[in-house]
């Protein structure tokens, strides 16, 4: 999971003055204790607005800086007036908070269940997106909520912050790695740059030998065969590191999508899956063949999981097992290594040249995902599972995943929608925030 602190939540308390005020004041206190005990980054006012001007002033101090997720606690029933000047001032996703009450036969102290009722039919008519909340501060059922919430508000918040660079173009024949720029910035808020790979490689040919020799160095700390391979050819994929690292933080770019073959083969006489393997280890997620919307949705689980995600094939299927293989020539993240085994440099089983990574994932629990355009508009597939230790079963990186559905029905949902052939994955429980990050951007979702 992201660090909590790094997403930013507004609770914006409201009331009405004929209702029992000393409990609706209760009740935001106990709110904000739990929210600020929570980890979350908390901000918003500090007392209960209970009318529109004091709500004005209060929304255009949250506009001038915008939070990941405005909560609307109703602490007790107001009309919809002051919830819309929130709504229409403050560029973030909403959620509403009711409270119950004890049903003492007396009076309704707070009626804040309807007073949620009435916010939402206004939002709802002024094409506003919300979620919605009841039950008591302090009850777990707070946090279970708000925390996928939370964390798909602040994926929608980065990924409209968000560059990616793509190096070349997909290959001839793959277009499940071709993407409509126009919509991926419409819809999602992200842009792409674009760069040529002649160039590219001329900056890769001209890489300070010192800062390749010290990546070699690192990478030799955990490669123990690094200077067993092809030597000219390790050096190429080690000043291709060198080379996407200073762009990625030149150009602010939060992830690669690189056309890896064939010319980094035959211009440049090595492979690039190595580099994009330690770029993704540190968090900058990088996809061969030029695939942007996978290093998009590599981009997703890395910001849901705080840990780097992978993008691989699904080669076979092992019904025996019940188990797929996912795999890629030798791109995945060493932070997904098999903490058993050793992991090892090796070449291209096709081109034979160096340098990829070669090791079996290690076990755990798995999310995956793909941002798909297989129908020509956006959908988010989302799945889980278990990753089994097992021996590999190719070379390069591969592991085999129990996904939590029988992977024949997996195999049929991917081959009869007509799914893109990579898939995201990264290690941890994320499906709830990705259910959550899809309704915020209006995708329908596809589970596998």
């Amino acid at each position: 999971m992201n660090n909590r602190s790094d997403i930013t939540v507004a609770l914006v308390p409201i009331a009405r003055t004929t209702f029992d005020m000393g409990l609706a004041e209760q009740v935001m206190q106990a709110a904000r204790g739990q929210l600020a005990q929570s980890g979350f980054n908390l901000t918003g006012p500090e007392t209960l607005l209970t009318d529109v001007e004091t709500t004005r002033q209060a929304a255009q101090t949250l506009a001038a800086a915008p939070p990941d997720l405005v909560i609307l606690l109703q602490a007790t029933f107001a009309d919809s007036t002051m919830v819309l000047e929130i709504a229409r001032q403050v560029k973030a996703p909403l959620l509403l908070w009711a409270v119950p009450e004890a049903h003492t036969g007396g009076r309704l102290r707070l009626n804040s269940l309807c007073g949620i009722n009435l916010a939402g039919h206004a939002l709802t008519r002024g094409g506003y997106l919300y979620d919605h909340l009841y039950a008591t501060p302090g009850d777990p059922a707070v946090l279970q909520k708000l925390q996928p919430l939370a964390q798909a508000a602040f994926v929608r918040r980065r990924l409209r912050q968000s560059r990616l660079g793509r190096l070349g173009q997909h290959p001839a024949g793959f277009e499940t790695c071709a993407y409509d720029p126009e919509r991926l910035k419409r819809q999602l808020g992200v842009e792409v740059v674009e760069f040529a790979l002649p160039q590219l490689f001329e900056r890769i040919k001209r890489a300070e030998p010192q800062q390749v020799e010290a990546a070699g160095w690192r990478l030799s700390q955990t490669l123990t065969n690094l200077s067993q391979l092809d030597q000219s050819a390790t050096q190429g994929t080690l000043a291709t590191y060198v080379t996407l690292r200073h762009l990625a933080d030149r150009e602010h770019l939060d992830g690669l999508a690189v056309r890896c073959w064939p010319e980094f083969f035959t211009q440049l006489g090595c492979a690039a899956c190595g580099a994009l393997s330690m770029l993704s280890d540190e968090q900058t997620p990088c996809s061969c063949e030029a695939d942007v919307n996978g290093t998009i949705t590599q981009l997703i689980l890395q910001w849901l999981s705080g840990e780097p995600a992978f993008g691989s094939d699904l080669v076979s299927i092992d019904p025996d097992q019940d188990g797929a293989v996912l795999w890629h020539c030798g791109l995945a993240p060493l932070a997904m290594a098999d903490l058993s085994i050793t992991p090892q440099g090796t070449i291209h089983s096709n081109r034979k040249l160096p340098l990829l990574l070669e090791f079996p994932l290690k076990p755990g629990r798995v999310t995956v995902a793909r941002l798909s355009e297989a129908t020509g508009s956006y959908r988010l597939v989302v799945g889980g599972g278990d990753m089994l230790q097992a021996p590999p079963s190719f070379s390069g990186t591969t592991g085999l995943l129990r996904f939590d559905r029988p992977v024949q029905e997996v195999m049929d949902v991917i081959l009869g929608e007509g799914l893109e052939h990579h898939l995201s994955m990264t290690y941890g429980e994320h499906q709830p925030a990705l259910l959550a990050l899809a309704r915020l951007l209006k995708i329908p979702v596809l589970h596998l």
